[in-house]
This record gives C-alpha cells, sequence and structure tokens, in this order.
C-alpha cells in the first residue's frame, strides 16, 4: 500500500474515533441534563402527603381533608376498576393516613374536614370516627350538601360540626337492598344455574328470589349494624341513646333541625369552621388541603 494511501486511512480512522468519542460525550451531557431536569420537575412537582407531614407546608397550620363521594375502605391505586370507573369514591383507609400525618407534623395545630357525601360502608365511617377520636388535635367537620348515613357516622365524633342550613344531615339507618332480575331473566330466556356447597353461600343473588330464611338472616345483620351506628352517635355526640333510637329511621333533616336534635353543633360552612379553628388554637388559620 502507498504511504498516500495508508496515510488516508490513519485520516479516517482518527476522524471516525473522533466522532464515536463525540457521540458518546454526546450521550453523556444529554444523560447529565435530564438527571437535572428531571429533578428539578420533581421538586417542583405537588408535594407528597409525606412531604406536606415532614414540614414543606411550614406556612400551613391546619390540615385540610376532604370527605367527599361514597365512602368505601379502600379503593384500587389506579381508580379504574369497572365497579369504580364511573364513581366519585373516598377510602376510610386514605383518611386515616392524613389524619395520621397531620397528628405527627409539628406544625399542624388543628384539622379541618369538609363533608359532602351520602356515606357508604359502615366499616369505613366507624374507622374515620375512631380516628377522630383518638386525634390529640382538635378536629373540625363541616357539612356541605350532605352529610348522611356512613358519612355522618365519620364525622360525627368531630370536636365541633357545622353545616348549612339547606344540607342534609343524619340518615342514621342501614341498608342492603338490590335490584331482583329473575323476571328480566326469564324474559330474556336466561337460566340461573346454582352451584354451590353451602345453604347460604349464594344468598342475595340478584338471579334467584330470596327466600324468608335469607331475609331473616340478611335482616338480623341490619339490625345488628344500625345499632351499632345509634350507640357510636349517642356517644360521640352526647345524646341520650332513647333519643338517637326515635330519630334513626333512616332520614334526613336539614341543618336547622340536625342542630336543634343534636346532630351539628352550629350553623355554618367553611368560614364558620375557619372561625372557630382560630378561637381553639389563638392564631391565624392557614389551611393545606
Amino acid at each position: 500500500m502507498e504511504d498516500s494511501e495508508k496515510r488516508v486511512l490513519e485520516w479516517v480512522d482518527k476522524y471516525q474515533l473522533k466522532q464515536i468519542m463525540g457521540i458518546l460525550v454526546l450521550f453523556f451531557i444529554l444523560s447529565i441534563a435530564s438527571h437535572f431536569v428531571y429533578d428539578s420537575l420533581n421538586k417542583n412537582a405537588s408535594p407528597s402527603s409525606e412531604e406536606q407531614a415532614s414540614g414543606d407546608y411550614a406556612d400551613c397550620n391546619v390540615w385540610g381533608i376532604n370527605l367527599h363521594g361514597e365512602l368505601l375502605t379502600y379503593t384500587p391505586p389506579t381508580n379504574e376498576a369497572d365497579f369504580l370507573s364511573d364513581s366519585d369514591v373516598v377510602a376510610s383507609e386514605d383518611i386515616l393516613n392524613l389524619i395520621e400525618q397531620a397528628e405527627a407534623d409539628k406544625n399542624t395545630k388543628a384539622i379541618i374536614i369538609e363533608v359532602d357525601s351520602t356515606g357508604g360502608y359502615p366499616v369505613a365511617g366507624e374507622e374515620i370516627a375512631n380516628a377522630i377520636k383518638l386525634a390529640t388535635k382538635p378536629v373540625v367537620g363541616f357539612i356541605r350538601q350532605s352529610g348522611t348515613s356512613g358519612a355522618y357516622w365519620a364525622v360525627s365524633s368531630a370536636d365541633q360540626i357545622f353545616a348549612s342550613k339547606n344540607s342534609d344531615v343524619g340518615g342514621i339507618g342501614v341498608t342492603m337492598s338490590y335490584l331482583d332480575n329473575v323476571a328480566q331473566n326469564k324474559k330474556e330466556g336466561l337460566t340461573y344455574v346454582e352451584l354451590t356447597t353451602g345453604k347460604y353461600k349464594d344468598s342475595g343473588s340478584p338471579n334467584r328470589p330470596l327466600t324468608q330464611e335469607e331475609k331473616t338472616l340478611f335482616m338480623r345483620d341490619l339490625k345488628i349494624v344500625h345499632e351499632n351506628f345509634i350507640q357510636a352517635i349517642s356517644l360521640n355526640r352526647n345524646i341520650p341513646i332513647e333519643k338517637v333510637r326515635a330519630m334513626a329511621d333512616g332520614s334526613s333533616v336539614l341543618g336547622e333541625q340536625a342542630k336543634e336534635l343534636g346532630l351539628i353543633d352550629a350553623i355554618g360552612g367553611y368560614a364558620e369552621a375557619k372561625k372557630y379553628v382560630e378561637e381553639r388554637i389563638g392564631e391565624t388559620v392557614e389551611v393545606c388541603w
């Protein structure tokens, strides 16, 4: 090979090597830059509840918690399950977690719970009521449109409850009602094939008639939960149990009557709840929601 050809090949090899090195350096720079951009975006993003509890909301001295929608004990992480996809739901486990974090936050002096829910599972209401009862910091609830059934149970142990004159309050009752599909299935030519290993295993199936025995079992449990509900309201609101039992027909009442019955403490909303907290903690209220 001629010397001139060798020099050309050497130059080409060096040029290719420089290109490769340049690409590697570029990738390295882009990797570093993307790391800084990602870190910056994370810092500017809304803080998590853990960050809030650790003091990132240092300017706030009151935690605001929303109890909105159907009350369940938990919801799937993505909330994409068919039975929840079109629903407005709230989980008691999430409310409990927020109360726990507010209790742990040294900057937090009180908790405000905004209620707008027609209820849900009794256990979920009981869990929240117990968590509020155990809180060492003042907990104030205010009911917007609805605070009934399990949602009322949940907020019943708050130190102070406000509601609008037009709010629905109470609804102390329990239901397991459902639609019976037997006639529709028969019309559409569908037959329910019953395959169970226990006499009551498929009790409550909408595809076959409910027997009197099964209805008796369901009513037994409904009455037990109803009595537990009555006792909880009597204890949480300091109302004589017979008075609670007399009003526990499942109906709700408007704000003024709820106040007369002792179900709430005062007529008002968010502004009144804030004012009450300010008087209670002796300083201007800044709420973090």
